[in-house]
């Protein structure tokens, strides 16, 4: 199909115009990692992966949602994380259900807390320290909110850590809306 075919058809022509805007999107991208090049056979390595998938696994036909990543945290902590749902599953799920965890990271001292906490300042002690965090009653009334909706739990007693199931998701929301 040539190109002026492509804008005779309504459907295909409203899918060229959204992918040239994402084209576009992706040329002003702002972080440290370059977006794939077009020629770059391994770019898209997961995502060919995931559509295979699709076709052989009948559940999996309509659609999969996936979050994975494997990385070194600062303080040398490996994590590794894999999960996935099938799309129709996402679709028809009370989506209420998560409002908790959505809004416990609508906070910016508690993003910041995490942050802290991700990149090794894991006492009370210490975040209690960081000017920016407000007063000690304050502190704590953020990380309860966080232990609440599961981002974060006590280790020990005055000491904090992200779970490594956690890690993943959060760094792959943090992602999903730099876009």
């Amino acid at each position: 199909m040539s190109d002026d075919e492509i804008t005779d058809v309504p459907a295909l022509r409203d899918l060229a115009a959204r992918v040239t805007a994402l084209e576009e999107q992706l040329g002003r991208r702002d972080d440290r990692t370059p977006p794939p090049r077009a020629d770059d056979a391994d770019a898209f390595w997961a995502l060919r992966r995931v559509e295979a998938e699709r076709t052989e696994h009948p559940p999996l036909a309509e659609g999969v949602v996936m979050i994975v990543g494997s990385l070194t945290l600062p303080t040398g902590a490996p994590v590794a994380w894999q999960e996935g749902a099938p799309t129709q599953e996402l679709l028809e799920a009370d989506w209420s259900e998560h409002a908790a965890a959505f809004q416990a990271l609508a906070h910016p001292v508690r993003l910041e807390l995490l942050r802290r906490i991700l990149t090794g300042t894991t006492t009370t002690a210490g975040l209690a320290g960081i000017d920016s965090l407000g007063t000690t009653g304050q502190l704590h009334h953020h990380l309860r909110q966080l232990i609440a909706a599961g981002w974060v739990r006590q280790s020990a007693r005055g000491t904090y850590e992200v779970p490594a199931a956690r890690v993943v998701p959060l760094l792959s929301s943090l992602l999903g809306t730099g876009r």
